[in-house]
């Protein structure tokens, strides 16, 4: 059996043709990614970055770590005078003018077409061509604007970031493809990308060094050179995957596998620590009980990322006694021991793909362009990302700027084993809320219970250290318990609230049965083939 799961239903149905045909689950995963990158294009991209968690059951597992890294022109204290203020949901800061945020000087080097390549010439089965290939008519021929993705262009996040109706025009090569004169795609209409076709077919024709060393790698350069952005062709050229070991630990006897730092996969184990000393299935959910031990968790892996994570390149990162199940007993020792309700001290613009094949075979990759620069360089067709809003700009942090590092991000590509046996295949869009969700997920299916669909459907509770923002589903009575213990809460108005993270998940049952599922709060979609050969 095989299954795949992602926000896009098209990406997905695309991805499990590839396994239809023979193709492994990297070689789906990797062009699902590419369908992904056209018809979700403020999502991720070629302009983009990310991380693939990668298992085989033969091989064992690996991290590709394809990160966005700050070009060579970057200094530590460019933005230090015209900080204002660390975001509220702690995704990045606010500067005068949102220079970090939205334009040429908020682009990190891209990492997606290495990392992608990388992947399928390591792991895949499929050549380069044979995955690009189904992205091309989409981009070409054009396709039907989403409703999600038409939610995207009209969402304002507040005061802390540029409304994405304007981040989407920020350039007119941008604004070209993504409107029509200024005004949105409505719903339905098809969206024609012809210059992301011709940059699709060329990376077909001259593989991944068009895009760092030849015709692609020309055209960036010179248009960052022309508008003052901070990548410069010697970037390019030097630009390297990471393949490395994931970070490990353990819940409840299973051992957890993720993306360590700068990804979120240590502060996913500091909260798993934390809440294994206690029976959170006792307490069932939704309950005050089990809301406030999420959020003591969050609370204390939240301040502990904050002091501690960053890029492992620059920055001593004490990961074992962060991991430590000591350290976690000592965190619980403090909360019982003090008052209720003084706990220690991502936007949405990333997308997932879950997959497991036939052989065993599983991959959890998280993609991003950040929130999307709102930069397209005429001719190439294809966004890039904003990665330089969350380094913090004031110097001497462990997140400050450096050129060629990267920075924290909460991207949780996460597996679960019981043994040597798949149990559980997660991960999310969702900025700083990542992390979070994936927790709860895998708490809703290890302590809860709860089948896929449950586990992704399941109101949350997210904690970034000031206040605890609850679904609106979450019972009145278990948002006024937390009141009574002193927590400042903010029960949400909507439903399926896009302030939460979509997690994608499978999960195998002990028959080895698989099951999938795709967060509800956004389009998405399973696709599986019991007989995939």
């Amino acid at each position: 059996m095989a299954i795949i799961v992602c926000p896009q239903p098209l990406a997905a149905e695309i991805g499990l043709d590839v396994m239809r045909r023979g193709g492994n689950a990297v070689d789906a995963a990797v062009t699902c990614a590419f369908v992904q990158g056209v018809i979700d294009p403020q999502m991720c991209g070629l302009g983009g970055c990310g991380v693939m968690l990668v298992h085989s059951p033969h091989a064992g597992d690996a991290l590709l770590e394809f990160y966005a890294t700050a070009g060579s022109l970057v200094r530590e204290d460019q933005w230090e005078k015209i900080f204002v203020r660390e975001a509220a949901d702690r995704y990045g800061y606010v500067l005068d003018g949102w220079v970090n945020d939205v334009g040429y000087q908020s682009v990190c080097v891209p990492g997606t077409v290495a990392g992608l390549h990388e992947a399928l010439t390591r792991f895949g089965s499929i050549t380069w061509e044979e995955a690009i290939e189904p992205a091309i008519p989409l981009a070409r021929d054009g396709f039907p604007v989403t409703g999600y993705v038409h939610g995207f262009w009209t969402t304002d996040y507040g005061p802390d970031v540029l409304p994405n109706a304007r981040r989407i025009q920020t350039t007119p090569a941008a604004r070209a493809i993504y409107t029509h004169d200024g005004e949105l795609y409505p719903i339905g209409e098809l969206m024609v990308q012809a210059d992301l076709a011709r940059t699709l077919e060329r990376l077909v024709a001259e593989g991944p060094d068009a895009f760092y060393r030849g015709a692609i790698a020309d055209a960036i350069v010179d248009d960052f050179a022309a508008h003052g952005g901070f990548i410069t062709r010697e970037d390019l050229e030097s630009y390297r995957v990471n393949v490395t070991e994931p970070i490990r630990g353990s819940y409840r006897g299973l051992q957890v596998v993720a993306a360590g730092p700068p990804a979120g996969g240590l502060t996913l184990l500091q909260m798993l620590n934390f809440l294994e000393g206690f029976d959170l299935g006792a307490a069932g959910w939704p309950s005050t009980e089990a809301a406030r031990l999420l959020v003591e968790a969050m609370a204390w892996a939240v301040a502990d990322r904050e002091l501690h994570v960053a890029d492992p390149r620059f920055v001593d990162i004490p990961t074992g006694a962060l991991t430590d199940k000591a350290y976690a007993a000592t965190a619980r020792a403090v909360v019982a021991g003090r008052a209720q309700g003084a706990p220690l001290a991502d936007r949405a613009d990333t997308t997932q793909v879950c997959v497991v094949d036939d052989g065993g075979n599983a991959v959890s990759l998280t993609h991003t362009l950040g929130s999307s620069s709102g930069v397209v360089t005429p001719g190439l067709g294809f966004g890039y990302n904003d990665y330089m809003n969350c380094f913090d700009p004031r110097p001497g942090r462990p997140n400050s700027l450096r050129p060629g590092k990267t920075r924290v991000t909460m991207m949780t590509p996460t597996m679960v084993f019981d043994g040597h046996r798949l149990r559980a295949v997660a991960g999310a869009p969702g900025g700083t809320k990542i992390v979070t969700g994936v927790l709860q997920v895998l708490v809703n299916v290890l302590d809860h219970d709860m089948s896929a669909v449950e586990a992704v459907s399941a109101p949350r509770v997210d904690f970034q250290g000031e206040v605890v923002q609850a679904e609106a589903r979450v019972p009145r009575s278990v948002v006024e318990g937390l009141g009574r213990l002193g927590y400042r809460v903010n029960r949400r108005t909507l439903n399926y609230d896009s302030y939460f993270s979509r997690p994608q998940l499978i999960v195998a049952d002990r028959d080895g049965f698989l099951s999938g599922a795709s967060d509800p709060r956004k389009d998405g979609g399973a696709a599986f083939d019991t007989e995939t050969k």
